[in-house]
């Protein structure tokens, strides 16, 4: 038997909530901790779809990187969104736990994995950054390519797409303001999720490419991962339960990669 308070354990000793940034609401958001787990389905966010596809599978556990209630909520009016899946959940006996900065910053969290996805060597880095070194050098346009088929989404190259990259910073979601410190690490690229306008510009000025590859595709791979993990640990095996992985993308009008 398998309580949610052993899935939110799980998490814990490999992503502490407790360094999680003080805006984020990661952690047991919705249930009860002595809840028997029948299955946990992990996502990037929580919608509609997530919560259909975990009702199809029989999970009644939600794992997300994102959480919900940044912000208070003071009424559950299901015409508003966040109420709305809240109160589904509810109904559906649906307990939510979200892992967003804690995993973000932790060893094997979000950002090393990103990082072993396009295929970095010698990754270091502390915090959210992480940077590493090519295979082989490659210009900035065939590196864009390269982690576009990686991460199977668009990314968009903000500076010399003909500079030739041995080095590249990281930071996944919405980490456009580490470049300087990705290029004081030797790094000539940095990749990111969403990229402010007026980062892009002094980093071209500085001679740094961005390149942009979108928050979904960017944290994705490091929520899967944390699924991964907790699929082959030692109390899934003996409970035999099921860890399933979200298909619905964050944003279903998004254009992707498509070979």
């Amino acid at each position: 038997m398998l309580t949610v308070q052993n899935v939110y354990d799980f998490i814990n000793e490999r992503a502490p909530f407790e360094t999680q940034l003080a805006f984020d609401n990661s952690g047991l958001l919705l249930g009860n901790p002595a809840a028997v787990v029948t299955g946990i389905h992990f996502a990037l966010d929580v919608n509609h779809a997530v919560i259909d596809e975990a009702i199809a599978c029989g999970a009644n556990l939600i794992v997300t990187h994102h959480p919900l209630m940044f912000s208070a909520i003071k009424r559950l009016v299901e015409t508003s969104y966040e109420p709305a899946l809240i109160c589904r959940m509810i109904r559906a006996g649906i307990s939510l736990i979200a892992a967003h900065t804690n995993l973000d910053q932790a060893p094997g969290g979000v950002n090393d994995t990103l990082a072993a996805v396009i295929g970095l060597g010698d990754v270091t880095g502390e915090g959210f950054l992480r940077v590493g070194d090519l295979p082989r050098p490659m210009s900035a346009a065939a590196l864009a390519e390269h982690i576009s088929r990686r991460l199977g989404d668009v990314v968009r190259v903000m500076g010399d797409a003909d500079a030739i990259i041995t080095r590249v910073g990281l930071c996944s979601g919405s980490g456009s303001d580490e470049w300087p410190a990705a290029a004081a690490l030797g790094a000539q690229a940095f990749l990111t999720g969403e990229v402010k306008h007026h980062h892009a510009l002094e980093a071209s000025a500085n001679g740094v490419v961005l390149l942009e590859a979108g928050h979904h595709a960017t944290e994705l791979p490091g929520i899967f991962a944390l699924a991964d993990a907790l699929q082959t640990s030692e109390d899934i095996v003996q409970c035999n339960l099921r860890v399933t992985k979200s298909s619905a993308h964050a944003y279903p009008t998004t254009v992707r990669l498509c070979t």
